[in-house]
C-alpha cells in the first residue's frame, strides 16, 4: 500500500513538473519561465539578470475552432540552439549573426487540440509566436481574440503613442500612426482615445532595465495588432484592429490555413538602453518572402511638396527639384500628388527622361485607394485594383521610374496587410521600390520584401509645416524616435530642413527652432534606406556651404551602428558606419546646455571633422573620448574614417 502511495506521489510530482518549462539566452542573463497555473491558463515570465521584466503574463487565444487559452495542459517542451547569419543592406547593420535558444512548449486543450508556443531567446531579445497544426480534418482557423499579455511591474513608466479612433482626422484617413507620444508616464496612464497604444512601446522598469515591445513577421496572413490600455495589475494585451478601420471593410479577426503560425511578438530587453537602440530582433526571426527581380539600391532624394506644397507639382518646379538633386549628387526626386492632373502622363514621361539625363530617378506618388477615406488627391483607385495596379506599374517601368510612394491606408486589418504585400510583390515584378506613407508600422518588411524602402508611421516632417507646435517639439521627437519608432523599422521622416522658415520663400511660415547642426544630425539619427530630404533649391545659395557639403556626402545605408549615450526625448548620441567612415550624431532636446564626455567606437580614426555651427577639424584622443557641448535644440555630427 505504501509503495502504491509513493508511486502516486511520484506521478503527481512528474505531472506537476511537466507543467513548467524554462529557457534562457546563450549568455544566461535573459530567462523565460512558462507554466500552467490556476484553471489551466498558460503564463510566461521574463527576467534579466535575475530581475523581473515581465511578471506572469498570459498566453493563448480564442479561435472559431476552440479555446486555446483555458484548461490547457503543458504536455511537452524542448530547447535547442539556433544560429544564423544574414546580410541586410537597409537596416541598422549589414552583417548580422543571430544566436538564440529556441524553447518550444506544446499545450493540449481538453478536446485534444494542440497548440505550440515557440520562444526564440537571444542575449538581449525575446520573440515568440503561436504554431497551430492541422486539427484532424480542420484545415483553417479564425482567431477571435488573443489573450497574449505583457504584465509589467508597478514601478514601470511608459513611452507610448495612442491608437486613434478610426475614420477621423483629415479626410477621415486615420489611424495612421501619427499621434503624439507620452513620455515617462505612469504605467496605468490611459490612452487618449481609449483604444490602447500602437506598436512599438518602450517601458522603463524603474531602475531594473528597459523593454521595447513590438511585433514582426506580419504579412497578408494576419492583421497588425496593438497594445490595449493597461489593466489594474499592469497587464497590457494584444488588441486587434477596430471594426471601423478602412471604412468598415474587412474583418478584425485574422484567419489562416493550417498548419500555420501567428506573427512574432518581440521584446528587446536590457539593463540599459544600448540593447534597445541596437536591437535587430525585428529582422532576426523573419525570412525573405520572395527573391528580388533585380538589384535595389537606396539613396537620397529631393521632394518639392514638403516646402512648396501642392502648387509645386508642375513641370517647371519638378525640373527645379531634379536640378537640385543633380547638384547635390542625389539619386532620386519624388513627384507628389496631383501629377496626373497637373503634369499628365506624357509630361511625366518627359520629366522622367529629363531626370535620367541628370542621373536622377523618379519616385511617383499614389493614393492607396479612394473608398476608405475622403481623399481627393490623385491618382486614386489604382493601387487597390490588381488589374489597374499591374497596368500602371508596367507603365512606370516603361518611363524609367525607380519607385512609388503609396499614401493614405488607414487600418491594420488583414485585408489591408494583404494590400501592402500585394503592392510590394507586384512592384517587384516591375523593378520598383516602394515607400508607404499615411500607413502602418513596418513589421520586419525590410527583410521580408527586398524592394521595400520605407514607411512613415510617425508624426513626420509635414507636421512641422502644418503647425508651429510641432516645430516647437521637433528636438524632443528627434531625440525620442531612435529609441522607439525607428528602433523597430525604417522611418521615412522626410526631414533635414535648412530653411529657417518652413515655406517656399524662406521668409514666412512656421519657424524652425533647431540649429543647422541639429538638422544635419537628424540625417544620421533617422534611419531609412531612401531619404527624401527637405532641402529646397534656394538652399544652394542661402545655406552654409559646410552644411551642403555634409548633405552631399551623407549615406542612407549603414554597415554598423552603436548607441553611445542618451535618454528618450531628452538627448541622444549614436554612431553609424557606412563603409570606411563613422558618422557620430548628437542632439539635445533639453531646455539647458548639454555637456557630455562620450566614448566613441574604438575603430574610429583619430582625424575627424565636426559639423556643428561650422565645419572644423578635430583630432581625437588615443582613447577615442570626446567632449560634447550642445545648446538647447542643438546638434552636431562627427565624421571620421576607420582607424588604419
Amino acid at each position: 500500500m505504501r509503495a502504491l502511495w509513493l508511486i502516486a506521489l511520484a506521478l503527481c510530482a512528474i505531472a506537476a513538473q511537466s507543467q513548467r518549462a524554462s529557457g534562457e539566452s546563450p549568455d544566461g542573463r535573459l530567462k523565460v519561465d512558462v507554466e500552467c497555473a490556476g484553471p489551466g491558463k498558460a503564463y510566461y515570465t521574463v527576467s534579466y539578470d535575475g530581475r523581473q521584466m515581465l511578471l506572469p503574463s498570459q498566453l493563448g487565444f480564442i479561435a472559431d475552432i476552440g479555446n486555446f487559452a483555458d484548461s490547457l495542459r503543458l504536455t511537452n517542451h524542448s530547447v535547442k540552439p539556433v544560429a544564423k547569419s544574414y546580410r541586410q543592406d537597409r537596416i541598422k547593420k549589414s552583417e548580422i549573426d543571430y544566436k538564440a535558444n529556441e524553447l518550444t512548449c506544446t499545450f493540449m486543450t481538453p478536446d485534444s487540440m494542440k497548440m505550440e508556443v515557440e520562444f526564440s531567446i537571444a542575449d538581449n531579445s525575446l520573440a515568440f509566436r503561436y504554431l497551430v497544426p492541422r486539427q484532424g480534418d480542420t484545415g483553417s482557423i479564425r482567431i477571435l481574440e488573443e489573450k497574449t499579455g505583457f504584465r509589467f511591474p508597478a514601478q514601470t513608466t511608459v513611452f507610448l503613442t495612442p491608437q486613434s479612433d478610426p475614420m477621423i482626422g483629415w479626410k477621415r484617413t486615420k489611424p495612421s500612426y501619427e499621434e503624439e507620444y507620452i513620455l515617462d508616464a505612469p504605467l496605468l496612464t490611459r490612452s487618449q482615445y481609449g483604444r490602447g497604444f500602437t506598436f512599438p512601446g518602450l517601458f522603463r522598469i524603474g531602475s531594473d532595465g528597459w523593454v521595447l515591445v513590438s511585433e514582426t513577421g506580419v504579412n497578408g496572413r494576419y492583421c497588425g495588432s496593438r497594445l490595449s490600455d493597461a489593466e489594474a495589475d499592469g497587464t497590457m494585451c494584444i488588441a486587434f484592429p477596430m471594426e471601423g478601420e478602412n471604412n468598415g471593410n474587412g474583418t478584425s479577426e485574422p484567419a489562416f490555413a493550417l498548419p500555420g503560425a501567428t506573427p512574432w511578438r518581440t521584446l528587446a530587453i536590457g539593463s540599459d538602453l544600448r540593447p534597445i537602440v541596437e536591437s535587430t530582433v525585428t529582422w532576426d526571426v523573419v525570412e525573405p518572402r520572395y527573391e528580388p527581380s533585380g538589384e535595389y539600391k537606396g539613396g537620397r532624394g529631393t521632394w518639392s511638396w514638403i516646402l512648396w506644397q501642392d502648387q509645386s507639382i508642375n513641370p517647371e518646379d519638378q525640373r527645379a527639384y531634379i536640378d537640385l538633386a543633380a547638384a547635390m549628387g542625389y539619386e532620386f526626386t519624388l513627384v507628389d500628388n496631383w501629377w496626373d492632373r497637373t503634369i499628365g502622363r506624357e509630361g511625366m514621361k518627359e520629366l522622367a527622361d529629363y531626370a535620367a539625363g541628370k542621373g536622377v530617378g523618379l519616385f511617383v506618388w499614389y493614393s492607396s485607394s479612394g473608398w476608405w477615406n475622403d481623399i481627393s488627391q490623385s491618382p486614386v483607385n489604382i493601387m487597390s485594383d490588381p488589374v489597374l495596379r499591374k497596368k500602371e506599374m508596367k507603365w512606370l517601368r516603361e518611363i524609367g521610374a525607380k519607385g512609388i510612394k503609396v499614401d493614405f491606408f488607414g487600418g491594420d486589418k488583414q485585408e489591408t496587410m494583404r494590400l501592402y504585400e500585394d503592392i510590394l510583390a507586384d512592384a517587384d515584378d516591375h523593378g520598383l521600390m516602394v515607400i508607404f506613407h499615411g500607413c502602418t508600422l513596418p513589421r520586419g518588411w525590410e527583410r521580408m520584401y527586398p524592394n521595400y524602402v520605407g514607411s512613415e508611421a510617425v508624426l513626420a516632417s509635414e507636421n512641422l509645416i502644418f503647425q508651429q507646435h510641432f516645430c516647437d517639439l521637433e528636438a524632443q521627437n528627434a531625440c525620442l524616435h531612435p529609441f522607439v519608432r525607428n528602433s523597430v523599422g525604417c522611418m521615412e521622416f522626410g526631414g533635414t530642413f535648412l530653411n529657417r522658415h518652413l515655406d517656399r520663400t524662406n521668409r514666412e511660415g512656421n519657424v524652425r527652432r533647431t540649429t543647422n547642426g541639429f538638422e544635419l544630425a537628424t540625417a544620421v539619427l533617422f534611419q531609412n534606406p531612401v531619404q527624401n530630404f527637405a532641402l529646397a533649391p534656394n538652399n544652394l545659395t542661402d545655406a552654409p556651404e559646410w552644411a551642403l557639403e555634409f548633405m552631399r556626402e551623407v549615406p542612407t545605408e549603414w554597415d554598423d551602428m552603436r548607441f553611445i549615450d542618451g535618454y528618450p526625448g531628452r538627448y541622444i548620441v549614436i554612431a553609424r558606419r557606412s563603409g570606411d567612415k563613422w558618422y557620430v550624431a548628437a542632439a539635445n532636446a533639453l531646455d539647458k546646455p548639454l555637456r557630455l564626455n562620450v566614448q566613441l567606437p574604438e575603430s574610429v580614426g583619430s582625424e575627424a571633422n565636426v559639423y556643428h555651427d561650422r565645419k572644423k577639424p578635430l583630432r581625437l584622443s588615443a582613447d577615442r573620448s570626446m567632449k560634447i557641448e550642445l545648446q538647447p535644440a542643438d546638434g552636431l555630427v562627427v565624421v571620421a574614417p576607420l582607424k588604419p
